[in-house]
């Protein structure tokens, strides 16, 4: 006599009463906010290209049509280049959620090692330029070394680093100053950079051209190589990374290498723009908190692994139409401090929302 199953087993009546699909996903429409938080994760340097475009429309309107001329708009960009190609620098160093404190000094002395190589050893410039370049990059990758082997943080080593080389600044030129006319008559190489091409009535110099074509380059290196996703991945995770097989170490070296070899060339474009080479020049104190203003106000994350090197340069561009607006308006120049400030919050208070995306 056979007995009638449980309900619990009457496996065909509960296939058809079963529901006809495998996994159901939650489709609830996102919000518009939600919508825009992930556009900005996705596209880090959009922020700061819209504060680009809303700052020179203020300022259009607030000084007229002679804010969008030629000379106007160039003047802005020789203005920056120096912090545009230390942002550069400093956004790589940001990406693997480091600081570099230091990028303004190596710059000025790799500006003076230039100079005094020409004119107290006798070198020609064209010698003189690639050891500049190579005094950089030692500073950069010693820095890298103590940061990555001996595990000291960037803050201090940097810190460090900064005093180190604004010593030797003064030490090594005896505080003497390299004259623009010197240099013009006997070593025109050196100021190289300052040189001008002028199309469509404006004028640009080629430290301006220089700027562009390092953040074109890093922008394919750090998207289309896997040295950058390296860079990201330590930044982001540095034990994840290691675990994937990066050589976390070595590719923190290589970062502080490679921005020590920008600092140099930062300091070529450096004589260029000033014309003299000088061991007291502002950029060894100030460069090092310009780029990193730079890098903050173009979106690029303090926590590392995330943003876009273009956002650093929009950053940059962002200071020098706030600064030449405000003059151009007969603001007072606290003004530009004050509103600078404003967006390094503001930068930073976006940057933690729009990370909550990837959360």
């Amino acid at each position: 006599m056979s007995k009638t199953p449980p309900k619990s087993q009457d496996y065909e009546s509960n296939l058809t009463e079963a529901a006809d699909y495998v996994v159901d996903f939650d489709n609830n429409k996102r919000s518009f906010m939600d919508k825009v938080q992930h556009l900005l994760h996705e596209n880090p340097a959009l922020v700061p290209l819209i504060v680009l475009v809303m700052s020179l429309g203020v300022f259009a309107i607030l000084v007229g049509n002679k804010f969008f001329s030629p000379f106007a708009l160039t003047l802005i960009l020789q203005q920056v280049q120096i912090v545009g190609v230390l942002a550069a620098a400093q956004s790589l160093i940001i990406l693997t959620a480091g600081i570099d404190l230091s990028v303004g000094a190596i710059a000025v002395l790799c500006s003076v090692v230039m100079g005094q190589f020409t004119f107290r050893y006798g070198f020609p410039a064209i010698i003189s330029i690639p050891i500049g370049l190579v005094a950089g990059t030692a500073i950069g990758a010693a820095s890298g070394w103590l940061v990555a082997k001996v595990k000291l943080p960037p803050f201090i080593v940097t810190l460090g680093m900064w005093q180190i080389v604004l010593a030797a600044n003064y030490i090594y030129s005896a505080n003497e100053t390299i004259r623009s006319q010197d240099i013009e008559a006997q070593a025109p190489m050196l100021q190289m950079f300052g040189h001008t091409l002028k199309f469509a009535g404006a004028t640009f110099t080629l430290g301006v051209i220089f700027m562009v074509i390092l953040f074109a380059l890093l922008t394919y290196v750090l998207t289309h190589t896997a040295w950058g996703r390296h860079v990201y991945a330590v930044g982001d995770d540095p034990e994840a990374a290691e675990l994937a097989g990066v050589n976390v170490k070595g590719t923190i070296i290589s970062v502080y290498a490679v921005v020590g070899l920008i600092c140099g060339f930062a300091a070529w474009v450096m004589i260029g723009r000033f014309g003299s080479v000088s061991p007291s020049a502002t950029t060894g104190v100030i460069g090092n908190i310009q780029s990193i203003t730079a890098v903050v106000i173009g979106g690029i994350s303090l926590f590392g692994g995330r943003g876009s090197i273009l956002g650093a340069l929009f950053g940059a561009l962002i200071v020098g139409v706030f600064e030449l607006g405000l003059r151009m308006y007969g603001a007072d120049p606290q003004w530009t401090f004050l509103l600078i400030g404003v967006l390094i919050i503001g930068a930073t208070t976006v940057d933690q929302w729009i990370r909550k995306a990837a959360a």
